[in-house]
């Protein structure tokens, strides 16, 4: 599991919602480009069972304990779109 966050999607978290603490986690909604059905959302929340953290520019990203399945064997980016002024997410499979 990788997750990078560049330093242009992390702001735009902190001018979009004024927060310092991101959750990232599996949200069932009938699509996705990972795991079918699924896709990655975003909720302002402190943790409770943290399975992974990073911080950039004083902003800390999490993916609580139970939500780990869904970056297994996956290299996942956050990056700022500067074309669309929105953040944009790609997934990479990688194997061990």
């Amino acid at each position: 599991m990788l997750i990078t966050i560049d330093e242009k999607a992390a702001m735009w978290f902190t001018n979009e919602f004024e927060i310092n603490t991101v959750r990232m986690f599996p949200q069932y909604d009938g699509f996705g480009e990972k795991n079918k059905g699924f896709s990655l959302a975003f909720s302002a929340e402190a943790p409770s069972n943290i399975g992974f953290t990073k911080e950039i520019n004083g902003i800390n990203f999490f993916v609580e304990g139970n939500d780990v399945w869904f970056f297994e064997d996956t290299e996942t980016s956050l990056s700022f779109n500067d074309e669309v002024n929105e953040i944009q997410i790609t997934f990479k499979e990688t194997f061990a």
